[in-house]
Parts: C-alpha cells; structure tokens; sequence
C-alpha cells in the first residue's frame, strides 16, 4: 500500500497521536482531581493565566466544574482513556500504511461528524467550525486514497 499519499497519511497519523496525547493528558489531569475540588483548582489555573474572571465562558467552566461529582470525574478521566486508545489505533493503522487504519479512521471519524455538525448548531464557534472541516477532509481523502490505492 506504499504510495505517494504516505506523507499525508503520515500526518494524519500524527494528527491522531497528537489528539490521543491530549486525551491522555487530560485523563490523567481527571484523576490526579479525583478527590479535590476541580472548581478551586481551575480557578486557581484560570487566575495564573489570567483569563478574564468577567468572562462568561470561563464563569460557566468554573461553575460546572465545581459541580462535577468524583463519580462523574471517574467516567470523564475513563471516556478520554477509551477516546485516546481509538485514536491510537487510528493513528498506528495509518503510520503502518494499513488498510484497517484506514477504515478504521474513516468509520470512526465519519461517526462523529453528525455529532460535530448538532454541536455546531447548538454552540456556534470557529473552532468547531475548524474542526469539522478537517475531520470532514480526513474522510474525504482517506475514501479518495483508497480508491485510488484498489
């Protein structure tokens, strides 16, 4: 399956690892808080950086953080576990140039694009906006690679 597509495969790949980092990240960050109060130590991290304490979104981050039960910060901490274990699949499938990587991503990614279009349209922002266009981009490539690829 080696072809000339490799470099981008390749970065999607890394766009993958990268995401499963994040999530591992922050699932670690999840239990380290398990049994603190995530309110005090976000606020304390949104002053350190300085964010606008008169901002609506973090006021609204702040607020519902303080009310996250242990029991909802353990499901959260495992969710970001699963999603970073998919996202390494995807990603290893894709560095392997493997057609299951390749399937595995375009099913996975596509999945979430309904999900990612009712965010939108719930919570406009250009990130999402962002987002979508590449996972969108993603897929389309990845059908088009294959393809060409037989």
């Amino acid at each position: 399956m080696k072809s000339s597509g490799d470099g981008l495969l390749r970065l999607i790949a890394v766009f993958k690892f990268f995401k499963a980092a994040l999530l591992i990240a922050l699932g670690v960050g999840l239990f380290r808080f398990l049994h603190r109060d995530i309110g005090d130590v976000l606020e304390h991290w949104s002053k350190a950086l300085r964010l606008d304490p008169g901002s609506h979104f973090v006021n609204l981050a702040l607020e519902k953080a303080a009310h996250l039960s242990p029991a909802q910060v353990k499901k959260l901490g495992l969710g970001s576990f699963l999603y970073a274990g998919l996202f390494l699949a995807e990603g290893t499938g894709l560095w392997l140039r493997k057609r299951w990587g390749e399937w595995l991503t375009v099913i996975i990614t596509s999945s979430l694009v309904p999900v990612e279009v009712y965010e939108i349209y719930r919570h406009f922002s250009y990130v999402k906006v962002g987002v979508l266009v590449i996972n969108v981009a993603i897929v389309v490539y990845l059908i088009y690679h294959m393809r060409k690829e037989g």
